[in-house]
């Protein structure tokens, strides 16, 4: 029997304003307001989206509140599973002087280079213990989908390592709507592969 598909999704815009510039310091306390905070007011979710939920024969999230608040206006009241293993991957900044103020943006672009190239992680969880997170919730997700489509609502970068995840086990792409709010990575596993 072909497995059905995995369709990983991003979750909505947040509410939290990325139009400040701050210090390292103040990126980390605007990191733990994001992390904590929901989505913008007025978003809707894309129709195709929708559709792949409706099809769905498990529908998972993250623990964070931007996730499961748009699971819950993509899905209405279709039940689903809330888990912390699809939370974001940390973001602790380098511990730059002072007066460097950058845009939450830039922040981001250059505390996930440190944590990535250099291994930065400030005593959070390490891209190693990242990727072997990412490897079991890839793991779940395959399981759920030998019974039909799987639904997942998490987080861009996260969703990035899931998706590596699954390559290495022989899923491939069967659509990729890059990085943005609500995009869609989409996956199969080539009929034939064990």
């Amino acid at each position: 029997m072909t497995p059905g598909e995995i369709i990983l999704a991003r979750h909505g815009e947040p509410a939290l304003s990325r139009k400040v510039r701050l210090n390292a310091y103040g990126y980390r306390g605007w990191w733990a307001l994001y992390e904590a905070g929901g989505l913008k007011e007025g978003q809707i979710p894309p129709g195709d989206l929708m559709i792949f939920a409706r099809g769905a024969r498990a529908v998972l999230s993250s623990t964070r509140p931007r996730a499961m608040e748009s699971v819950a206006a993509i899905t209405g009241d279709t039940p689903y599973v809330s888990d912390p293993i699809f939370v974001e991957a940390p973001l602790p900044p380098p511990p730059l002087p002072g007066w460097i103020r950058l845009s939450p943006k830039l922040w981001g672009v250059l505390s996930r280079a440190c944590w990535w190239f250099l291994d930065f992680h400030d005593g959070q969880e390490s891209r190693a213990q990242a990727e072997t997170r990412a490897g079991i919730a890839a793991g779940r997700l395959i399981e759920l989908a030998a019974r039909g489509d799987v639904l997942l609502v998490a987080h861009g970068f996260f969703n990035t390592m899931i998706v590596r995840a699954l390559k290495a086990r022989g899923w491939r792409y069967a659509e990729n709507q890059g990085w943005k709010y609500w995009s869609v990575k989409r996956l199969t596993r080539p009929a034939g592969l064990g």
